[in-house]
């Protein structure tokens, strides 16, 4: 019993010289006390209380309708081939099944009532900023520092985007995995071994699988192994370890090669990423986007990711890439910042969060930050969600720290801190407002932004939807205006001169387009729409050609096929006829097409294949008669 007690004391006291050397009081992770338990939830509650507003928001035709209302595969809820597809989709150009089971399971549970995913996306919000808390309070032993911290993740207005927008539910439910699988590491680095290692891979192969923002997780394990877990300690000069703790080094042994497997998730998931966004057309070319642009664009967006933080004004769902490259001064100033913050931290090594916190902020958006351009934004509120969390940290470790060194009692501190989150609060409540509709949402990015053609072809594709075509008009020439090359905008103002009966102007753009566009999407629809306005003018053999071009470009649109068909059936030739319907049948079969072969089939006295097609149709249609009435029609 002595040589117990013996040897326990001396691990406690060994473990108590560590914590010394490290200048961090201990913590006890195995439990959550009381008051900690009334913490949390009180955190979790405020969170609730100040997004309450989200609950009455409508979707927003900016992904939700894709992701969600447009989703057949999501709105069958969960099952066997919802979770087979989720696993080998590349829809919307990503790859995260976990999100995509995450909607799907909303859609079982709440239907297409906006007021289920919006709540979830919250409770989301609410546990990532308790988890938080429990993590940071667990790493680093110190209680009010870890809930202001909390508190500002949970508060910020930035971070609104991420919880308001429906379809952003993988940012919230990666950082939910995310957070989990720093917590696991926490509690590995202070009990190695196998199985715990296994739940902080596991852990995060599920935030992966979330949304792939995740990548550098093993990065920035190097980064807390420097602080708060301390266990690189010769990069500056601390004092002796205790006696019989060697420390750990940075290059070679344990903290390089327990990273390995890590990175090769990393390394997959990259891969996968590249190829699903490159597969979906998401990946912008140098041609669009130069990498002079790139770097300072990149360069750029660091600062103004600061700004956002220290003043969160003009918040947008939405910043358009720039084309151009910025001023001199203004990239000269952006580098200068970056590297003067660099040097001041790196020399501040007693306090280590300084520079953890910083490169915590310039690591974890490299993979957002542009160089490889995803998308037409230059920067998204959204990208700040895990960064943030290295600058909330360094900032409010900072500002105890001085308190401290002032002999000032941190309750000093309250007062000033409670007014700032107030603040937040406020503007975030304010934030969620604009994501209460369509057309508020996107009048409110074009208020903020500058030159946002984006947001302009999205507001105006809400209006003509809405049957407010001349509203939708001016949108679209506000396009032009910005971008004069946009290839969509001028189709649409073709599209209206067609509706108008000048078909002549009409002509002319579509033509303008299909010699110009690079993008064989916007080709194929150019020559579709010359083809219907060749038909109005009675001109069926210019028809004929603008639809066989469209079909060079698209050969399995299914509009094209038929109309091309029913040109070939009207000029006699019912066998060309047939071979257009049955190309048109093999890419997606429907009750008119069926009946359209079967009339060609008719006209060629094939009588028996004619009937059978017939009655395929008869089974597949829900209405016969108005399928047929349609088929009349052409």
């Amino acid at each position: 019993m002595v040589a117990s007690f013996s040897a326990k004391t001396a691990n406690r006291t060994k473990k108590a010289a560590v914590s010394s050397a490290s200048g961090m009081p201990s913590a006890n992770p195995q439990c959550i006390d009381r008051s900690t338990f009334w913490i949390c939830l009180a955190l979790a509650a405020v969170v609730c209380i100040f997004y309450c507003p989200i609950l009455h928001n409508e979707f927003v035709q900016y992904d939700d309708d894709k992701y969600i209302l447009k989703n057949s595969q999501v709105k069958a809820g969960l099952n066997w081939s919802t979770i087979e597809w989720a696993f080998t989709t590349y829809d919307e150009a990503n790859w995260h099944p976990v999100t995509w089971l995450s909607h799907a399971l909303d859609c079982q549970v709440f239907g297409l009532n906006p007021a289920g995913p919006h709540s979830v996306n919250v409770l989301l919000h609410a546990t990532n900023a308790a988890l938080l808390f429990l993590l940071l309070q667990s790493a680093t032993g110190f209680r009010w520092r870890s809930l202001f911290v909390a508190a500002l993740f949970a508060l910020h207005p930035i971070n609104v985007e991420s919880v308001a927008w429906a379809s952003e539910r993988k940012n919230v439910l990666s950082m939910l995995f995310f957070l989990l699988a720093l917590s696991a590491y926490v509690r590995y680095t202070r009990e190695p071994d196998g199985r715990r290692y296994s739940i902080v891979a596991g852990f995060y192969v599920l935030a992966l699988l979330a949304k792939p923002q995740v990548v550098t997780f093993p990065l920035l394990l190097w980064l807390w192994d420097y602080w708060p877990l301390r266990r690189i300690d010769h990069l500056d000069k601390p004092a002796s370890p205790a006696k019989g703790v060697p420390p750990p080094k940075l290059f070679g042994g344990n903290l390089v090669l327990e990273k390995v497997p890590l990175l090769l998730l990393t390394a997959l998931s990259a891969i996968v990423t590249m190829f699903a966004q490159r597969s979906g057309g998401a990946v912008r070319t140098l041609t669009l986007y130069t990498l002079p642009v790139r770097l300072e664009t990149s360069l750029i967006s660091y600062v103004r990711y600061l700004g956002k933080m220290f003043w969160p004004a003009k918040l947008a769902a939405l910043y358009p890439h720039p084309t151009r490259l910025y001023p001199a001064w203004e990239v000269a100033g952006a580098a200068l910042l970056t590297i003067a913050v660099a040097a001041l931290v790196l020399r501040a090594r007693e306090r280590r969060y300084l520079a953890v916190g910083w490169f915590w902020f310039l690591g974890s958006l490299v993979p957002m930050i542009g160089l490889v351009q995803v998308g037409d934004q230059a920067l998204a509120d959204r990208y700040a969600y895990i960064p943030f969390l290295g600058l909330f940290a360094a900032i409010v470790w900072l500002m105890a720290d001085w308190t401290k060194s002032k002999r000032t009692s941190s309750a000093w501190l309250a007062v000033p801190a409670t007014a700032c989150l107030l603040a937040l609060a406020t503007v975030a409540f304010h934030q969620l407002s604009f994501w209460h509709d369509t057309e508020g949402f996107w009048r409110h990015i074009l208020a903020v932004t500058e030159d946002n053609y984006i947001a302009h072809e999205h507001l105006a594709e809400f209006l003509h939807n809405q049957g407010r075509e001349e509203e939708a008009l001016e949108h679209i020439r506000a396009v032009l205006a910005i971008r004069p090359n946009n290839w969509l905008a001028k189709l649409v103002l073709a599209d209206d001169e067609r509706g108008r009966g000048n078909l002549a102007a009409a002509i002319e753009g579509y033509r303008s387009v299909a010699g110009s566009s690079a993008n064989p999407g916007v080709r194929a629809r150019a020559y579709g729409s010359l083809g219907f306005a060749y038909l109005r003018m009675g001109e069926p053999q210019k028809a004929n050609e603008a639809f066989e071009a469209s079909l060079r470009q698209s050969p399995d649109n299914t509009v094209i096929l038929v109309e091309l068909g029913v040109i070939k059936e009207k000029s006699g030739d019912s066998i060309g006829a047939e071979r257009e319907y049955r190309r048109a049948i093999s890419v997606k079969p429907t009750d008119v097409e069926l009946l359209l072969l079967s009339r060609a089939l008719q006209e060629q006295g094939r009588m028996d294949e004619a009937k059978a097609t017939f009655d395929r149709a008869a089974s597949m249609s829900r209405n016969l008669s108005e399928a047929e009435a349609r088929a009349a029609s052409y």
